[in-house]
């Protein structure tokens, strides 16, 4: 039954991303805030595409012996504001164009929550689910041996993205301190603890998600006690938030993985599901009355969290949707013409850009506990995030209703005035 699944989930995967390209999505919106702040086209046509782009081969000897070739990327999408910051992720489907947005994106919420960062993204064509310890971390050091040269603590700091984390961090940081021939731990976020790492980073982007909806909730008048939420993806971000939800009295009504999805109206024991994952996330496999990500999507609930892959709700599944609110926590899950037919059916949709920005935000300030030698305590992370989260929310909601769009033409605005500014001052555009 799970290679079956797994067919089904490459085929839908697949016809997402025909569906949808993530650069021409990411382009679309800018110009149309672009326009609304009254900025030139150059500064559209400046914006739209990443400074840098880097395409490598990165030769790896498998555990039989061969060699394979994985290909990989990293886009920097603009400096002006600060070196550029992003993570990188190890999937079957990494292509240059979703790399290239997700660094728009990451510039964006530099710009929303005030980091002096640019945005930046990796990623490796690879799967793995398929490769062993030993192979993915020959990868991980190949990759940074193939970028050594656009990267660094004041040039391009990476972080963990879909599918990696801190063990291959350390993998990562250990092969760029051997390249540079000195200890550097800013080069890399979301390390562990033990070689520099933040407390609270492998749980901030889930934390910053819970953080919105409890603002969301508030200025809704829906208490979370007993709220319906489906959280569609079950890997470090989806996982660590269904838990929070659950510990909240939230009642988690339907989760998802990459093989399928459980949805019980009496809320699931999110506890033992989470104990029965396996490393990558997977737990559907073990349920024989699980349903697809796609139906999953258009159940009843009052709060739809998208956590997984980026395209999933769009015009053709918009109009299904079952939900009063769709909060963002995956990085492009609503195509711009979902957005609008949502918005018109009278369904908030807090944007990405906005939402999961809690994982850039733990990474700027485990950077600055690196610089400084100096590192906080888990409350004091937390605290900290909050502030900027809801900060950064409320900012957003105001550009919405000053200008009289949805939160995420919103969001980018906000998000494009740091940008714009700063590269102006620098004299690389006029404004």
């Amino acid at each position: 039954m799970g290679s079956n699944l797994q067919a089904t989930e490459v085929k839908s995967q697949k016809v997402n991303n025909e569906r949808k390209n993530p650069q021409k999505e990411f382009s679309s919106i800018l110009k149309e805030a672009t326009n609304i702040l009254g900025y030139s086209k150059d500064v559209f046509d400046f914006l739209k595409e990443p400074m840098r782009f880097l395409e490598v081969n990165i030769p790896v000897q498998m555990d039989n012996g061969q060699t394979k070739i994985f290909r990989g990327y990293r886009a920097q999408h603009n400096d002006a504001n600060g070196p550029t910051k992003g993570g990188i992720r190890f999937h079957p489907d990494v292509t240059a164009d979703e790399v290239k947005a997700l660094a728009g994106w990451m510039s964006l919420k530099c710009g929303i929550t005030g980091l002096p960062y640019g945005g930046a993204k990796g990623g490796i064509v690879c799967e793995p689910r398929n490769m062993s310890a030993n192979e993915l971390e020959r990868l991980s050091r190949g990759y940074v041996r193939a970028v050594s040269q656009l990267v660094g603590p004041t040039k391009d700091i990476p972080a963990p993205d879909m599918y990696t984390n801190s063990q291959i961090m350390a993998w990562m940081l250990d092969e760029y301190d051997h390249i540079r021939e000195f200890d550097s731990p800013g080069f890399i976020t979301g390390k562990p603890l033990v070689l520099g790492g933040s407390e609270g980073r492998e749980t901030a982007t889930s934390k910053g998600v819970l953080y919105t909806l409890q603002i969301v909730s508030e200025l809704k008048n829906m208490p979370l006690e007993g709220m319906k939420v489906i959280v569609q993806g079950f890997g470090n971000v989806g996982g660590h938030l269904a838990y929070y939800l659950h510990e909240l009295g939230v009642k988690v009504v339907g989760i998802a993985d990459a093989l399928g999805a459980i949805y019980d109206t009496d809320g699931l024991d999110i506890p033992d599901l989470l104990g029965r994952r396996d490393s990558f996330g997977i737990v559907s496999g073990l349920f024989d009355n699980i349903i697809t990500n796609e139906e999953l999507l258009e159940k009843e609930c009052d709060v739809l969290i998208p956590a997984a892959i980026g395209g999933v709700i769009d015009e053709g599944n918009a109009h299904k949707l079952n939900c009063q609110i769709v909060i963002e926590a995956a990085n492009g899950p609503t195509t711009k013409e979902a957005i609008q037919l949502l918005d018109d059916r009278g369904i908030l949709v807090v944007p990405d850009i906005l939402a999961n920005s809690g994982g850039v935000i733990v990474s700027y300030f485990e950077w600055c506990q690196n610089n400084q030698g100096y590192y906080w305590t888990k409350e004091t992370v937390e605290e900290r995030l909050k502030e900027k989260i809801h900060a950064s929310f409320l900012n957003v909601q105001h550009t919405a209703d000053q200008f009289g769009i949805n939160m995420k033409t919103a969001a980018y605005i906000e998000g494009i005035r740091k940008i714009a500014e700063a590269s102006g001052l620098r004299g690389w555009i006029k404004l």
